[in-house]
């Protein structure tokens, strides 16, 4: 019995071993690491959801301790499981294992990819912030309006009781203090809940497929919405992955963004209005060269407003999405583009007056730039976000979360908050590669 280590971010990890190791009598994960993800490691992968053959659970691990685990248990092999990371930190990693005696390994889709009773459309990313929400709402818009009822599964992020989050449903957004979700949760959950769809998340994704399946409310289709840049739980049946010419080849420099973009029937050139043209061509080539049997949508990422006249001639705080400014590596975003757009007369620098945890971000992502990641892992953060935000001395919060962050965090300051939507640009668009979807999956 081969001994496993499986280093993740509370994400894949689990599920490669759920679908992989679990009940697999050739191996025995010894342990898991975390990384990426504030305070995740200390933890242990509960045995209910690990199985008879780990009667007490998996240990979880901080990552930095990977090279001194595989000593401890005699590794095998090492499998890299999480996303939205460069080649170089992937190969660095394997480097560390190799070092250490053990082999280094990734799963592909075949082992881990579930096969659905129901169509299923995957949408993916090359890299954290891309659009791949607004790109979600947009599919969901065009099938709800063939009178299809379509339910949304969410990439995991258990961040809390692993046992309790086997498989979360949320239709309102009660079921969002039910779950106890953290900030970055509810900027995935809470726009399909507002749109009146059902979303599903969890840590076991075979049982939540399966609970899909006989959902109350009915599913004719069920939509992958992709986390970071990882590619589907599910076997897709139509797959769209959205690329960023802001970040012109990280499509091809990302793992695992280039597996998403090779898989793709269908990828969308996102925020075409705001990039530079040589940035666009670049993706463009990119595409052309790995995936040229893909369609190929042009889009904009459009942006709006809720009260232009707190942002015009104003200095402002600007505060965007936590994990496309961390990880996803974004200086701009929507906050930004609306800030300047809508005529600000200063966007005002946070760093000096960030507390506590938030402080520690921008310690460890030193490049996040003149704003502030709306951070909220647990309630520490939480606090420290609203801290931040009071002692920031601006006029008025730009706030281009997904979410109403006002309802989470009392702002004592005028805010606004920015929306953003996908439009396509010509022809084609996705409402032609959804016909195409129907036609194939005989639901037209």
């Amino acid at each position: 019995m081969k001994k496993i280590i499986i280093i993740g971010a509370a994400g894949r990890d689990f599920h490669n071993f759920n679908t992989f190791y679990r009940g697999n009598p050739e191996y025995k994960v010894v342990a898991f690491t975390a990384a990426q993800i504030p305070d995740i490691a200390g933890r242990k992968y509960p045995k209910e959801l690990a199985g008879d053959s780990y009667p007490n659970g998996i240990p979880i691990y901080a990552q930095d301790e990977l090279e001194e685990l595989i000593v401890k248990y005699d590794v095998d092999a090492c499998v890299f499981a999480y996303s939205d990371v460069p080649y170089n930190f992937v190969m660095g990693i394997g480097a560390r294992v190799n070092a250490a005696g053990a082999a280094f390994t990734m799963l592909g889709h075949k082992n881990t990819m579930l096969k659905s009773t129901k169509p299923v459309v995957a949408v993916g990313a090359v890299r954290t912030g891309c659009g791949k929400s607004q790109t979600s709402r947009k599919i969901v818009e065009l099938l709800n309006a063939k009178d299809l009822k379509v339910i949304a599964v969410r990439h995991p992020m258990p961040y809390g009781d692993l046992n309790a989050q086997k498989v979360q449903r949320f239709a309102s957004l009660d079921d969002l203090k039910k779950h106890n979700c953290t900030i970055e949760e509810m900027e995935e959950y809470e726009p399909h809940i507002s749109s009146g769809n059902v979303i599903y998340a969890g840590v076991d994704y075979e049982a939540i497929l399966r609970t899909i399946e006989n959902d109350p409310a009915g599913c004719d289709v069920i939509l992958w919405d992709g986390g970071n840049n990882d590619f589907p739980f599910y076997k897709p049946d139509l797959m769209v992955t959205v690329v960023d010419p802001h970040r012109p080849g990280h499509e091809i420099s990302y793992y695992p963004g280039e597996v998403t973009l090779r898989l793709a029937d269908a990828v969308v050139i996102n925020k075409i209005d705001s990039a530079d043209f040589a940035n666009i061509q670049t993706v463009r080539e990119n595409i052309e060269r790995i995936n040229p049997k893909a369609v190929v949508i042009d889009a904009a990422s459009t942006i709006s407003v809720t009260s232009p006249e707190v942002i015009k001639g104003k200095k402002v705080l600007v505060i965007e999405d936590g994990p496309t400014l961390t990880h996803g590596d974004m200086k701009i975003g929507a906050g930004i583009v609306a800030a300047k757009r809508f005529g600000a007369a200063e966007i005002v620098d946070p760093r000096a007056y960030a507390v506590g945890r938030l402080a520690e971000t921008f310690k460890i992502y030193p490049d996040i730039g003149t704003v502030l990641p709306a951070m909220g892992y647990g309630d520490q953060q939480i606090k420290d976000l609203a801290a931040t935000i009071e002692n920031t001395p601006c006029d008025s919060v730009v706030v281009a979360t997904p979410i109403d962050l006002g309802r989470i965090i009392k702002m004592n300051k005028p805010n606004t908050r920015v929306a953003y939507d996908l439009q396509e640009i010509g022809s084609p668009d996705l409402s032609s590669v959804i016909d195409g979807f129907l036609k194939k999956t005989g639901l037209r």
